[in-house]
C-alpha cells in the first residue's frame, strides 16, 4: 500500500514542455518508454465504489509495438481517499492542492481470470480508457526531486503530465516546467473525458483512440 500524491497538468505546447524536461535533466525510465495502457474500471451496478471515491481497475500495459509477441504486464489497482491526518490548516491546504489517495497494486498473470472473479462478485467493467504513458525521473543530483515521477500521458482527450511524489517536489517541478498551482488538475481521465463529451454534445462511451489514430502510434 502506498500513499499517492499527484496532480495533472494539461500540455498545450509539447515542444516547449519537452524543452523544459531537457532543462531539468529528466531521464526516461528504462522499460517505461511509451507504454500503451488499456484500462477497465469495475464497479457494482449501483456504483457503490464510485460513491465512496474508490476505484477498482485492471490495467494491461504493453511495451513497444503491439503484437502477439509484445511484453505485457497486468495490474489490479484499488484506490481510496485518504482521510486528513490532523485537521490543521496546513493539512487542509495540502489536501486541497493535490489528489491524495491510498493505493494498492497487485501484478497478476491473467486479466481475463481476474475479470471473471470481479464479475462473480457482482461487479462489471463499465468504463474503458486507453493512453500511452512515458515515465521520467530526475537525476540524483536534483536532490529535491527524489521520489518524483513525471508521467507524460497521450490520451484521446489531449496530452497531460502527471506529477506524482512529495508535494514540495510536485510544486517545484511544475514551476520549472512553466506551470503554477492554478494549472493543477485533480480530476481523473473519466471526468475529463465526460467534460469533453458534454462540450461537443456527444454521448460518453469509452475513452479510446480511433482506429486510424491508434494505428499511427
Amino acid at each position: 500500500m502506498n500513499r499517492e500524491t499527484e496532480i495533472k497538468l494539461k500540455i498545450e505546447n509539447l515542444k516547449a514542455f519537452q524543452r523544459g524536461l531537457k532543462k531539468l535533466g529528466a531521464q526516461m525510465v528504462s522499460g517505461l518508454d511509451r507504454v500503451h495502457e488499456e484500462n477497465t474500471i469495475f464497479d457494482t451496478p449501483q456504483g457503490g465504489l464510485a460513491k465512496h471515491g474508490q476505484l477498482l481497475r485492471i490495467r494491461t500495459e504493453t511495451v513497444g509495438p503491439k503484437s502477439k509477441k509484445s511484453k505485457k504486464r497486468f495490474i489490479v489497482t484499488f484506490k481510496r481517499p485518504t482521510e486528513q491526518r490532523d485537521g490543521t490548516a496546513n493539512d487542509r491546504q495540502t489536501f486541497s492542492h493535490y489528489k491524495i489517495r491510498e493505493e494498492f497494486e497487485l501484478d497478476i498473470a491473467d486479466s481475463s481470470m481476474m475479470t471473471k472473479v470481479f464479475e462473480g462478485l457482482g461487479m462489471r467493467g463499465w468504463f474503458r480508457y486507453e493512453k500511452y504513458r512515458t515515465t521520467y525521473r530526475l537525476p540524483s543530483k536534483q536532490t529535491w526531486g527524489k521520489g518524483l515521477l513525471i508521467e507524460v500521458d497521450e490520451t484521446p482527450v489531449g496530452t497531460y503530465v502527471e506529477l506524482e511524489g512529495p508535494a514540495e517536489a510536485i510544486d517545484r517541478a511544475a514551476t520549472e516546467l512553466g506551470f503554477s498551482k492554478k494549472d493543477y488538475i485533480l480530476k481523473n481521465y473519466l471526468a475529463l473525458y465526460v467534460e469533453q463529451c458534454r462540450r461537443k454534445g456527444e454521448e460518453p462511451k469509452d475513452m479510446l483512440f480511433t482506429e486510424a489514430k491508434s494505428s499511427r502510434k
